[in-house]
């Protein structure tokens, strides 16, 4: 979103668990476009809120897939933000066996249907 459409906005990345490392084939293929993931770190809702940023603060919440979504419904129902749901295929199906460029192709769709609904929802990029 930062790369995109710049700094005006407060964009804020939060999941369900903050337990895992970011994936380096997501890093690869997010690379490519000029994002860089090298240095991002996962984190919970719980966690984002330890350290200050409240969902209550937020305008919006963007889930991409249905255990975020659910999460994110429980979680948003007494603050009115608005909530989207993405559904955006999970690469890491893509099996073992089918080697690593399987894999990044597989990444390469989740990220373009990432930023295909980044620009459904607010235009080109600016």
């Amino acid at each position: 979103m930062k790369k995109f459409y710049g700094q005006d906005v407060y964009v804020q990345s939060a999941g369900i668990r903050s337990d895992l490392e970011i994936d380096g084939f997501a890093i690869a293929v997010c690379s490519e476009i000029g994002v860089e993931l090298d240095r991002h770190r996962t984190r919970s809702f719980e966690e984002m809120e330890k350290l200050g940023d409240e969902l209550s603060s937020f305008d919006m919440v963007v889930a991409l897939t249905p255990a975020s979504r659910s999460q994110a419904e429980e979680l948003t129902r007494f603050d009115h933000l608005e909530l989207e749901y993405w559904p955006v295929t999970d690469p890491s199906g893509a099996q073992a066996g089918d080697g690593r460029e399987a894999k990044l192709a597989a990444y390469r769709v989740a990220r373009d249907e990432i930023v295909t609904y980044l620009q459904g929802r607010w235009g080109p990029p600016s």
